[in-house]
């Protein structure tokens, strides 16, 4: 079993950079896809990006490409989302998650999640 636990997330302004983390437990990790979702207030939870077992592929969100970048470490067990030019729209809660399969966008896909980082981009 993984569990996982984000942290990174904060108050900044528009234009501003922000690292999110994502710290798994469990033997297993490098096995799993993982993927960073993000909810609004109102709104369904989405992908934003995504990493494969071994980290060199790799999927955005339209929205965010060019200024998102995924990334992993499995000896740290540690999934990142670099997150550049953020926007207001970028304000959401960001949560990690971990799935056996790849490449699948829906939430239902992903198996154990983090409880979730608040991003929170000011204009």
């Amino acid at each position: 079993q993984v569990q996982l636990v984000e942290s990174g997330g904060g108050l900044v302004q528009a234009g501003d950079s922000l690292r999110l983390s994502c710290a798994a437990s469990g033997r297993t990790f490098s096995n799993y896809a993982v993927a960073w979702f993000r909810q609004a207030p109102g709104k369904e939870r989405t992908i934003v990006a995504a990493t494969k077992w071994g980290g060199s592929t790799t999927y955005y969100e339209d929205r965010v490409k060019g200024r998102f970048t995924i990334s992993r470490d499995n000896a740290e067990k540690t999934v990142y989302l670099q997150m550049t030019s953020l926007k207001p729209e970028d304000t959401a809660v960001y949560f990690c998650a971990a799935s056996v399969a790849w490449l699948r966008l829906g939430k239902d896909a992903y198996f154990t999640w983090g409880q979730g980082t608040q991003v929170t981009v000011s204009s």
